[in-house]
């Protein structure tokens, strides 16, 4: 993933400074699209505002779980699918982790964790699978 979002960046230093606990739960995974006229995803995810996220037509965020640090990395330890239902999620062109699993959570949207864009986007149309395989999310602390 290419960047922490400034909301963990302060909660990771204050864990290491500051004796401050850092508690964290289930992690989830959310898709993002450049569908409005600013296409300031990226930029909107550093600074913890959720614009662009997939909404609709099956979607919904997904936990994922991720093998124990190495080198200063670690990845899903599962494959994460997301299957379009009833209408296109648009192209897909950012992903983030999440500490929370959507609007409905009893923490509301939750915090973003860390984000990046994907190499190359990837329109889901209905009835397509976005998938994240296996060992191909990577968060790697630098």
């Amino acid at each position: 993933m290419s960047a922490l979002s400034d909301i963990y960046e302060n909660k990771i230093l204050d864990h290491i400074l500051n004796n401050t606990a850092l508690a964290q739960g289930t992690v989830y995974v959310a898709l993002f699209t450049d569908s409005d006229s600013t296409g300031n995803t990226l930029e909107n995810l550093e600074q913890n505002i959720l614009t662009n996220e997939v909404s609709g037509n099956g979607y919904s965020r997904q936990s994922a779980s991720f093998g124990a640090a190495s080198g200063g990395s670690a990845s899903n330890s599962g494959n994460l699918t997301w299957t379009a239902s009833g209408g296109a999620f648009g192209t897909i062109t950012a992903v983030a982790l999440i500490n929370a699993s959507g609007s409905t959570d009893s923490a509301g949207e939750g915090d973003i964790i860390a984000y990046s864009s994907l190499a190359s986007s990837k329109d889901i149309q209905d009835g397509d699978s976005f998938q994240i395989s296996t060992g191909n999310l990577t968060l790697t602390l630098a």
